[in-house]
């Protein structure tokens, strides 16, 4: 079954045909950098991580671009209040882009610990002032826009299209439902794209209409479409830029004659006791803060058994449970690892069997609107599978196709598993040999019935994190839950 991807813009589910065969050219809007970076900032990366993923494993060649805000975002999205950055800048009294700077890389480092691949490009705003200027000049020219005492604002009403994304008839938006409406506006509705700049503002460029900034949409629609190109493939981002940051862009840049993303991918919020995460209400879990108390895989999994589309409510017994999944199928992807170098020539049909059911169910799971959480489901059928031809010693060859399971799904695809937790968690051959050392030496002491010694091994493994099971087939160890 081909990639079937819900487009926001259909409202429905369909076939995912690239523009260029081969090719695919993603754009999915970056953090506003400002603080740092909080569990919900984290389910958009990982999400289209995933998605690149997989693109990339089916064939296709993947331009990803997502960037940085580090201006004109400002505190209400209907082109009041302060710019965010400004306004931490001045909190903290340092300048504008060193705030912009810190919680860039902060972002960066955060997702780096996911495991998030990072995009092809990284376009800041700041850095493309001439080409917002240049889109919002063509838009003048168009009558879309028009200057009103230093500032250029869209001209919605005439832009028929405007809502289609978010399914809203212009007609029926309440004028100034939100707040007070500037009276240099025409219409309540229309947006800014370039903004005249007060004299305490810290940031600004010059441009035809005077000293100002851009706004805040402007800023995708000129960055996606220098790296993207005209009727590029995706757009994604969070369910809440639907409105108005995405139905923006599309009519900015049609406006300006530029056919725009072809798909629209949304993720749902993350939730903390019931309220959306968020900076501006502190009401959030930091990804150091929960880093600081898990492994970062297991929250990148946590993310990844809820589909994107779904709400999810965060729970510290949430995040134990996938704890406990991630480590079932890390044991035994080092399990697999372990008998491989020692297991003799040869098949296990059962084994093989269970590979190919694997890849089959995987595959229609992510291309089914990236269902991770079915995806993620049929790994663990796998390893049921994989546990009964464990059993028989299965051979080499079926074991070297069950770690391709692991090492091409779980790690190429999914992401789950980066070589520093396999060096960490699956062991070096030092460490692999030395745990095996001393389970000899404990066999060896229950042979002669010395079990004090024996037991004092095996607490003190267990101290450590190594689960022991005795079996008939001797010991077997593995990295506790």
């Amino acid at each position: 079954m081909p990639l079937q991807i819900y487009n926001t813009l259909a409202r429905a589910k369909q076939t995912f045909v690239p523009a260029t065969p081969g090719y695919v050219g993603i754009y999915v809007c970056g953090p506003t950098v400002y603080s740092d970076p909080h569990l919900g900032h984290a389910r958009g990366p990982i999400v289209y991580d995933v998605l690149r993923r997989w693109l990339r494993y089916q064939g296709y060649k993947v331009r990803f671009v997502s960037n940085i805000t580090d201006v004109g975002h400002l505190t209400d999205d209907a082109d009041e209040g302060e710019d965010k950055i400004q306004r931490r800048a001045k909190l903290l009294r340092l300048e504008p882009m060193e705030v912009a700077e810190k919680y860039m890389w902060s972002y960066f480092d955060e997702m780096q610990a996911l495991n998030v691949l990072r995009p092809d490009i990284t376009p800041r705003a700041a850095g493309h002032i001439p080409e917002q200027i240049e889109l919002t000049e063509t838009l003048v020219k168009r009558g879309h826009a028009y200057v009103a005492n230093g500032s250029v604002y869209f001209r919605v009403r005439s832009w028929p299209e405007f809502g289609k994304l978010s399914n809203r008839d212009i007609e029926e938006q309440e004028a100034g439902a939100r707040v007070e409406v500037r009276e240099e506006k025409e219409d309540p509705r229309d947006f800014a794209l370039w903004k005249r700049a007060d004299p305490e503002h810290l940031m600004r460029w010059n441009s035809p209409w005077g000293v100002g900034f851009p706004g805040w949409h402007i800023e995708c629609s000129a960055m996606s479409l220098k790296y993207l190109g005209d009727g590029f493939d995706i757009h994604a981002g969070g369910v809440d830029l639907q409105f108005p940051h995405h139905e923006a862009e599309i009519a900015q840049a049609e406006a300006a004659g530029h056919p725009f993303a072809r798909y629209w991918m949304h993720h749902y919020h993350v939730l903390l006791n019931g309220q959306k995460m968020a900076k501006s209400t502190g009401n959030l879990v930091s990804l150091s803060e929960l880093r600081a108390k898990y492994e970062p895989m297991y929250i990148r999994f946590y993310l990844l058994n809820s589909h994107y589309r779904s709400v999810l409510d965060f729970t510290d017994e949430g995040l134990e449970a996938a704890k406990n999944g991630y480590l079932r199928l890390l044991n035994a992807y080092r399990e697999v690892h372990r008998l491989i170098h020692t297991a003799p020539s040869g098949k296990h049909p059962g084994l093989e069997h269970a590979v190919e059911e694997v890849q089959r169910a995987f595959a229609e799971a992510l291309d089914d609107d990236l269902n991770t959480p079915q995806a993620i489901a049929a790994l663990f059928n796998f390893v049921t599978e994989l546990n009964k031809a464990l059993t028989g010693r299965p051979g080499r060859e079926s074991l070297q196709k069950a770690e391709k399971v692991f090492s091409e799904l779980g790690e190429g695809v999914l992401g789950l598993f980066p070589a520093r937790v396999l060096q960490n968690q699956l062991g070096s051959a030092l460490l692999e040999g030395l745990v095996n050392l001393l389970l000899d030496i404990r066999e060896e002491s229950r042979r002669n019935r010395n079990f004090a010694l024996s037991d004092r091994i095996r607490d003190r493994l267990t101290e450590l994190g190594v689960v022991v099971e005795d079996t008939r087939e001797g010991p077997k160890w593995k990295v506790g839950v």
